[in-house]
């Protein structure tokens, strides 16, 4: 979903600030094209997301909660309490991974050299969706954890 929305500005972008032809093609077909491609994408990922939501329901297995402000303010709670070992559903080598995923977006050395044609971008693009995607899966299931703590206390 948030793939297809980067396709979609992409071509958005594409279309207003381009002038010239994109790999011999025409700026303003390449540009409709990405987004097209782009909606399409972000329409299939919305309903393949809210399948997978519902049979996750349904099996009783745990789903990620909050909007997007809740989990990027629970982000520091949950890398403190991983880190301490007071949350352990988050293994520590996915953190590694996500800040070797940081350190690859911000170096100047890429896989795919972004002087290609839209190709170069897709391999940052690509490291920065599965980033937030992952960054935002994990607080979300870390904001459900702390609203089951919350339900579980004894009260006064």
């Amino acid at each position: 979903m948030y793939f297809g929305g980067l396709l979609a500005l992409l071509g958005v972008g594409t279309l207003v600030f381009r002038d010239a032809d994109v790999v011999g093609l025409p700026a303003v077909a390449v540009g409709i094209a990405l987004l097209v491609i782009g909606a399409g994408v972000s329409a299939f990922g919305f309903v393949r997301r809210r399948k997978v939501r519902a049979r996750k329901i349904a099996k009783g297995e745990p789903v990620p909660v909050g909007d997007v402000i809740e989990r990027a303010r629970a982000l520091p709670r949950l890398i403190r309490a991983a880190r301490s070992g007071a949350y352990s559903e988050l293994p520590k080598t996915r953190m590694g991974l996500w800040v070797l995923a940081l350190v690859y977006l911000v170096s100047p050395f890429d896989i795919l050299p972004d002087l290609l044609p839209i190709i170069g971008v897709t391999d940052d693009a690509g490291v920065a969706v599965w980033l937030l995607t992952s960054v935002s899966t994990a607080a979300g299931l870390y904001l459900n954890h702390e609203r089951k703590q919350v339900n579980q206390r004894p009260q006064d």
